[in-house]
């Protein structure tokens, strides 16, 4: 039988014993009913995976002590999902549970000029990628960063170099290149996923001038969290 999985962000810190947080230590000991010297896995979400013991069975200070570390290395060059947020809240967070299961390695909240959701709750966004993690059995946590202006997340782009920067959009005029032949084709990727009602044509040309190259995910209009699952799956070739 595999061991119970949880997070710890400081346990790579830890000399050879950890106390862990009220709401793992309650989980572990009031609904698994786990006791002193059962065993479970932990990870920093940075790839360290560390089996541990139970020394302590405090349900809310609940102890353990570091038995084996090992180290899982991320197979995945950066593929990063720069997308708005909508207004339907539980949309976007169906977005970032499956793109950490899928394995995307960053999310970027993006403010378009037709985002109508601005104020994300950062811990809560957090806490679904921990989850997803876990229930995915995976090592590396995607980095999630603050919400941040189409216009300015580009320009800043601009001193990254071997980055491969793609914008998924619905005008026709452009010639769209497929997303399917190009995920995969460089060492490291990023996708801009536009709000509903698309990005506007300002933005779309804003892109286009920063180095972006436009794509198509298929012959349908997908919604926002659907086109971000599109991508997130071809990107990361699964």
């Amino acid at each position: 039988m595999s061991l119970q999985f949880f997070f710890s962000q400081h346990i790579a810190q830890a000399e050879s014993e950890l106390v862990l947080s009220e709401e793992t230590s309650k989980h572990i000991m009031q609904v698994l009913r786990m006791k002193k010297g059962g065993q479970l896995r932990l990870t920093d979400g940075k790839g360290n995976l560390f089996t541990v013991e139970i020394t302590n069975d405090n349900r809310k200070k609940c102890a353990v002590t570091i038995i084996e570390k090992s180290e899982i290395q991320n197979q995945k060059s950066a593929i990063i999902i720069a997308i708005s947020p909508v207004k339907n809240t539980s949309r976007f967070e169906w977005f970032l549970e499956k793109a950490t299961e899928i394995g995307v390695t960053a999310i970027v909240p993006l403010l378009c000029e037709r985002t109508e959701k601005q104020h994300l709750k950062w811990d809560r966004m957090q806490g679904i990628l921990v989850s997803a993690m876990l229930q995915s059995q995976q090592a590396w946590l995607p980095v999630l960063h603050e919400p941040i202006k189409l216009t300015k997340y580009l320009s800043d782009l601009n001193a990254t170099p071997f980055l491969h920067k793609m914008i998924a959009h619905c005008e026709e005029e452009h010639n769209k290149q497929s997303l399917y032949k190009l995920a995969g084709t460089t060492a490291a990727q990023i996708i801009l996923i536009g709000p509903e009602g698309d990005f506007t044509k300002q933005e779309i040309e804003f892109a286009l001038q920063n180095g972006c190259v436009a794509v198509t995910l298929g012959n349908t209009r997908l919604r926002t969290e659907t086109a971000g699952i599109v991508a997130a799956t071809l990107m990361c070739n699964l």
